[in-house]
């Protein structure tokens, strides 16, 4: 972790970053994904998502707390983390603590919620049971692909005539997931379900040995599936070659009923028959048929329903999470062969149009419960452990928007060392060397309960070993990147000698500073002359120019105008031969400074240095609420890998800054530092919606002043009419 100041607004903007609040992101505030649940995801392990209808609505209390604790506990059981789907209060949990499951089973205002009902449900800060379509449709948000339940809704009889056709259906039809259910309940018209499942291309098969369709308390409900999995490979192999082909629909997977309970079945169908005439004769339809009649089923049968629907249930988690253990392995082992295949020179330092070479930490965050934290003694709160080191989030960041950066580090020949590469498998650490009797480099952060700083201590002393040695066996993918990324954690030697490199050959180089004390490390030598693109915030810009001998503002300007003054001063001198900048201010926005492009920044690779005209363009702050904060310690690295990406595909200005801050947003909604769920789909603007973004302020820089004079800017209109800064107004253009 780095840059990690006392406070959240500090903290945004020590770590440079702005965000966009949107309801319309991909990924907004009202979803809510635990942390057991977004690293399982993170590390391509095996999870497993559950329904929580069965928790407000399927059973009484307390069986329906005891049953979903059960449940969750034989998840675990088989290897995979339960992600229990439930709405609280608004926001959509994928999955559930203790007490959130407690506060859910014994919620007496619960509602039941389909698809349909999410957005009155969380407009209205409402807590809920998500019903098998709305599960399905939190579960894929987060990248779940296996979800067990206990039966799925269908067409209800006379659904001809009433068009009473279960939204879950629907749902299997537009939602890529694995549903895991007991058939289909035999209340409902099975024949109709099945067919409209087929008019809607969605495959069905039978778990086990037969074709049979299960009826819910029945193993047979006189249908059959179009295919049968036999075992959890089977099953894997079906669901992996739905999902790879890109149907955009679904896999229904029925499971019988166990045999021991199956001998109920007849008594239980025979309460039944007669709990759906009572219905009929009582005028119950719509939601409220399926409470009734389970429950009228239940005193019918003297509770043998609830021991079967119990035992169903149960059998469907232990079979679901053996699906879900084999299509993890199945998707990792065709992952590690897609590599191989395609790259199969990972470990062979393959080719990489960016090379990074940076830090990697493990960070673990202790947050305190109370409001303050006392020292000398022991304190109530919650660890936490995540995977950082700007240089290792920078190659997290680009390998999950599509890039293969190889990444140059070092770490030790312990467990740290295993953990963190384990977690890495997706990116290319054949650069990553692994060294003994050197200890792999640790941060830990105490911190209180609203976020402020107690203290923190780091081992960084693996840094000094990614030498220029190290780095030297990679000259050959050096000479051929498109980008050479470097952080300031490694040597100021190993620096000198990439910038080297880089004069030498004409090779685009990017300098993250990390922070402000590290910032001045290539400017202690002429090798700053050599650096294309830097990201610095304000403090780090004014250590830069310090170590030029260039006079900066004793204390930091707080308001926009100033900030902004400061900004340009400082980023011009470094501009004489710097391709460009992007200064980060926190929640002033993002100045990016540069080549003159019409009336933009050119971002693209420079061929060749030359005399050109100067202009900066500001980007102003998008506001995050504190709520929405899960983790600030990779947010910047976010920002600068999505730029690089954006700039790697000849995007434009607006949209690698605006690809930036969505990335920056994703990563302070998650749990670590780069969020698991970034895609490229997730930050391209063609394909996320948002709200109108505030315009950018376009200002031309005068470059006719020498070194180290203090002068304030000129800004353009976008009109082109020069105007001294108006300090009666703000950056009015």
């Amino acid at each position: 972790m780095r840059r990690m100041l006392k406070s959240f607004p500090a903290l945004v903007l020590r770590r440079g970053i702005t965000t966009y609040q949107s309801t319309w992101c991909k990924n907004d505030s009202l979803y809510r994904v635990h942390p057991s649940v977004s690293q399982a995801l993170a590390e391509n392990k095996p999870v497993v998502a559950l329904e929580s209808t069965i928790i407000t609505h399927g059973m009484p209390y307390p069986h329906n707390l005891s049953t979903a604790k059960e449940v969750e506990a034989i998840v675990r059981a088989e290897g995979a983390t339960p992600a229990t789907v439930g709405v609280i209060e608004g926001k959509v949990h994928v999955g559930l603590s203790s007490e959130k499951l407690d506060h859910l089973a014994h919620c007496r205002s619960s509602v039941k919620v389909s698809r349909r009902d999410l957005p009155y449900v969380t407009s209205k800060g409402l807590t809920g049971g998500t019903t098998v379509s709305a599960t399905m449709i939190a579960a894929h948000r987060a990248g779940i692909p296996v979800f067990v339940t206990g039966g799925i809704g269908g067409v209800h009889r006379d659904g001809e005539n009433s068009l009473d056709i279960s939204a879950d259906l629907t749902e299997l039809s537009r939602t890529p997931i694995a549903v895991i259910s007991a058939g289909v309940k035999s209340i409902l018209d099975i024949g109709r379900t099945l067919e409209f499942l087929e008019t809607h291309g969605v495959c069905v098969a039978t778990y086990g040995k037969s074709k049979n369709f299960p009826a819910f308390f029945s193993p047979q409900s006189g249908f059959t599936s179009s295919c049968q999995a036999e075992n959890p490979a089977e099953a894997a192999k079906l669901i992996a070659s739905t999902l790879s082909l890109g149907l955009q629909s679904g896999v229904l997977l029925a499971v019988p009923i166990p045999e021991e309970h199956a001998a109920a079945g007849l008594q239980i169908e025979e309460a039944v028959q007669a709990a759906v005439t009572e219905a009929s004769n009582k005028q119950i339809t719509g939601r409220d048929v399926t409470p009734f009649i389970l429950q009228k089923v239940n005193e019918l049968t003297k509770g043998k329903s609830l021991q079967a629907n119990i035992a169903l249930i149960h059998n469907n988690a232990r079979v679901g999470s053996q699906i879900a253990c084999a299509l993890s392995e199945l998707m990792n082992e065709r992952k590690f062969k897609s590599k191989t295949h395609h790259s199969g020179r990972h470990t062979s330092q393959s080719e990489s149009d960016i090379v990074v070479i940076g830090g990697i930490n493990v960070d673990f965050i202790a947050k305190g419960k109370a409001k303050t934290i006392h020292f000398g003694q022991t304190n109530p709160g919650s660890v936490c452990q995540s995977f950082g080191g700007v240089g290792r989030n920078i190659a997290d960041s680009l390998s999950r928007l599509g890039h293969r950066p190889l990444f140059i580090s070092a770490v030790g020949a312990d467990s740290n060392g295993d953990a963190v590469l384990n977690y890495c498998k997706h990116m290319n650490t054949s650069g990553v060397a692994r060294l003994e009797g050197q200890s792999t480099a640790t941060y830990c952060a105490v911190i209180t309960e609203s976020g402020e700083l107690s203290l923190g201590l780091g081992d960084m002393d693996i840094h000094q070993q990614i030498t220029e040695q190290c780095v030297s066996q990679f000259e050959k993918q050096l000479l051929s990147a498109t980008l050479v990324c470097l952080d300031g954690n490694i040597p100021v030697s190993t620096i000198d000698y990439v910038c080297g490199v880089a004069k030498k050959h004409n090779i685009n180089v990017w300098y993250e500073p990390t922070d402000s004390e590290k910032a001045c490390k290539p400017f202690l030598s002429d090798a700053w002359k050599s650096l294309s693109y830097s990201s610095p915030n304000l403090a780090e810009l004014c250590t830069m120019n310090k170590a030029l001998g260039i006079q900066t503002p004793e204390v930091l300007p707080s308001s926009l105008e100033e900030v902004l003054g400061v900004a340009v001063d400082l980023s011009r001198p470094l501009l004489e031969h710097l391709h460009c900048l992007v200064v980060t201010l926190g929640a002033h926005g993002v100045l990016v400074c540069g080549e003159q492009d019409a009336d933009s920044v050119n971002l693209q690779p420079r061929q060749q240095r030359r005399s050109r005209k100067l202009c900066a363009v500001h980007y102003p702050a998008l506001t995050v609420t504190a709520e929405e904060t899960v983790n600030v310690s990779g947010a910047g690295d976010s920002l600068a890998g999505a730029l690089m990406a954006g700039i790697l595909r000849r995007r434009d200005t607006d949209s690698c800054v605006r690809m930036g801050l969505l990335a920056a947003r994703l990563s302070l909604a998650s749990p670590h530092p780069i969020d698991p769920t970034l895609t490229f789909d997730s930050v391209d603007l063609n394909k996320v919606q948002t709200q109108n973004w505030p315009k950018p302020s376009y200002r031309n820089l005068d470059i006719s002043h020498t070194l180290g004079r203090s002068l304030r800017p000129i800004w353009c209109d976008s009109l082109g009419v020069e105007s001294k800064l108006n300090t009666d107004r703000p950056c009015a253009l």
